[in-house]
This record gives C-alpha cells, sequence and structure tokens, in this order.
C-alpha cells in the first residue's frame, strides 16, 4: 500500500498543503512545532477514525476557522482510492472514492498504516489500556467484525455497569435485564478475547524474530496475552465469563461495574524473561515499541497481502546508528513517512520541508 497524496486545508496549523508521496522513505523536514506531526496525524484519521492524539474534532480546526478538509489518495494491491473528510460547524462528511460514507467505522480498514510516535513509549511502562488500545487498533485495520464486536461490547458493558450501580446504590433494577447483559457480555467479550489471542499468537514470532535482530541477539522478547478469564476456544471462554459473573455476583454489585471481561486484560511483555513493564531500560522501552509495531506491519501484510504504510514521528532520529539503518533497510517493499529535523540522516530519502505550516514538495 503507497499513500500518493495528501491534500488538508485548516487543519491544525496547516492553512493548506499538497503533498506527494514516493515509494521508500518520504521525510518530512524541519524544526519543532512547523507542521510535520499535523500531516502525521491528518493521514492517520483516515486508517483509525479519529485522531491518535486530539480529544475531539474541535482541536483539528485551525485557530480562526469554522472546519477542516482532508483528502488522501493511495494506492493498494488493486486499485486507486480516496478518502476524504470535510469538518463544518461540527458537522463531520465523509466519502470514499467520492461516495458518502455514514458511518465513521466504515472509513476504517481501507486505508492501512502502522503509526509510532513519542507517547506510544506508553505500551511499555503505562496502564494496561496502553496495550489493549494497540491491539485493538491494530486488529480494527483489517477485521470488520472486531469492529462491530468491540462497539457492541461497550454498549454492553455500558448497560450492565448502570444496573450494577444502580444495585449498589440500593434503587430497583430488574434481575432479569442484568442477566440479559451478563450473558450477552459473556458473548461478546469471548469473541473478542479470542481474536485478541489468535492475533498475538500471529504476531509473536515476529516479535522474537525483530527484537532479536534489532538488539543485535542482545535481547529476546516474548509476548501473551493475558485474560481476564481465559481458556480454549470461544465458547470455553465464554463460559468462563459466565461461571466468574454467578460466583462473584455480590462483588461486583458491591463495586458497581463489571470486574470480568475484555476491559480488563492484557499484554504481557518479557524481555528475556522478566517483565518489561516493571523492569525494561529507556533504550529497551523504545526497542520493544519499535518492534511491536513492526511486527504490526508484518501480520498486516499476511492477512491482507501488502505491507501498510509506516508513519514514523521523531522516532529514527533517536535511534543510533545501527537501529535506524536496521529499520531503513527494509524500506524497498515498504513505504515509511517519517519526521525529523536532521536530513543528513536520510540522505536518499524524498524530502518535504516544513515551515509554520507550509509544505514545499520537491516533487511538485
Amino acid at each position: 500500500m503507497i499513500a500518493e497524496r495528501l491534500e488538508a486545508s485548516h487543519f491544525r496549523n496547516i492553512v493548506s498543503c499538497d503533498i506527494s508521496f514516493v515509494p521508500g522513505v518520504n521525510v518530512l523536514l524541519g524544526q519543532n512545532a512547523q507542521g510535520k506531526t499535523n500531516a502525521l496525524e491528518c493521514m492517520y484519521l483516515f486508517a483509525r477514525g479519529k485522531s491518535f492524539r486530539a480529544g475531539s474534532d474541535k482541536e483539528l480546526v485551525q485557530f480562526g476557522e469554522r472546519g477542516f478538509s482532508a483528502q488522501l489518495t493511495f494506492t493498494d494491491q488493486k486499485r486507486t482510492q480516496t478518502l476524504a473528510i470535510k469538518m463544518q460547524d461540527g458537522v463531520r462528511r465523509r466519502t470514499r472514492n467520492g461516495a458518502e460514507v455514514s458511518k465513521a467505522g466504515e472509513m476504517i480498514g481501507h486505508f492501512r498504516a502502522v503509526m509510532f510516535c513519542p507517547d506510544h513509549l506508553l505500551l511499555v511502562k503505562g496502564g494496561p489500556e496502553e496495550r489493549r488500545a494497540f491491539l485493538n487498533v491494530a486488529i480494527s485495520q483489517f477485521d470488520r467484525l472486531y469492529v462491530t464486536h468491540y462497539a457492541r461490547f461497550l454498549k454492553i458493558l455500558d448497560n450492565r455497569n448502570f444496573l450494577l450501580k444502580c444495585a449498589k446504590k440500593g434503587q430497583y433494577f430488574s434481575e432479569e435485564e442484568l442477566d440479559t447483559w451478563t450473558y450477552q457480555l459473556a458473548e461478546v467479550s469471548a469473541a473478542i478475547a479470542t481474536t485478541r489471542m489468535a492475533y498475538v499468537k500471529r504476531l509473536s514470532p515476529y516479535t522474537e524474530t525483530l527484537m532479536t535482530a534489532l538488539s543485535g541477539g542482545k535481547e529476546h522478547l516474548k509476548i501473551a496475552y493475558e485474560g481476564s478469564v481465559m481458556g480454549e476456544g470461544e465458547e470455553d471462554i465464554k463460559a468462563g465469563y459466565l461461571a466468574a459473573f454467578a460466583s462473584h455476583r455480590d462483588k461486583e454489585i458491591l463495586a458497581g461495574c463489571s470486574l470480568f471481561g475484555v476491559h480488563r486484560d492484557d499484554l504481557r511483555l518479557e524481555i528475556d524473561g522478566t517483565d518489561a513493564r516493571n523492569f525494561a531500560s529507556q533504550g529497551q522501552q523504545r526497542s520493544v515499541v519499535l518492534t511491536l509495531k513492526l511486527a504490526e506491519g508484518e501480520v498486516c501484510k499476511d492477512i491482507c497481502g501488502e505491507y501498510p504504510v509506516y508513519l514514523f514521528d521523531d522516532v529514527l532520529s533517536e535511534l543510533d546508528e545501527g537501529r535506524r539503518a536496521f529499520i531503513l533497510s527494509g524500506a524497498e517493499d515498504k513505504q515509511f513517512i517519517v519526521t525529523s529535523c536532521e536530513k543528513d540522516l536520510f540522505s536518499n530519502a524524498h524530502a518535504i520541508y516544513v515551515s509554520d505550516g507550509h509544505f514545499l514538495d520537491t516533487l511538485s
């Protein structure tokens, strides 16, 4: 998959841009706070369906403007496509190849990208929600059913928790309704957990190989899925959830929330048998996250038949020469779009110069 062109106006500090990209390595060059990250954020909207750093759409609009527009043209193994988003006065309009798209979820899975920014270092040291988000985003780009399951899970969880809060406060609630939501939560949690476990199983060989290569054979990474309920297969996990809910009903009422479900799960990361979440150095954290992101791309290729686009925000500049060379050595059959302040680190790349929200594309 190759991103060919990004057009945007009034997105963050971007007044207007029309940027062309090439296969291989593309570098957005400029000093800090000029708009490099904003361009990557804009592109990633089309992969994830929302910003990786903004809390609301309002934050994406340039100061003093009423909205923004963005369009991405890309080529997959079948054809050239366009995705577009226009927001005006708080209303979003989405199109795919010129046709209206009513739901945000329908935009996901067409343009596939792997994103790595400094905040992703929290994948190692942060809470379980960071690692669950990594799995959710990675899987959703090639599995539409997973997106449906997860949206249903959030709705069911919210309804069940509402009833548990009522029970905690001594307010009236329907036992029958709670039982219905409990069964549905067990069912959908089992479906999501099974998909996540299968994904981690596919990811694991790549993380082991890539971490070993990235560290020059000095470090070895193992990953494992840690579920609040584990089992062999979806039906077994569902039965485990139902048993857990039944045996901990009083405890859940006392807590006023669901104590079991995929919102409680985690991804275990071990470097040479030691829990990376507690003991990894800063350098090891960076290597682990890079490994996970590169492995994510490999699994995506296995499933979809082509590599995603790699978006690296101010990451490769922080690596030593050997690790940077290892990552860039794979660019022949991939596309990297990276940000940097240092042109000399990417001498053979296509350079796009960025200053105060303006982009000088050397291909234009």
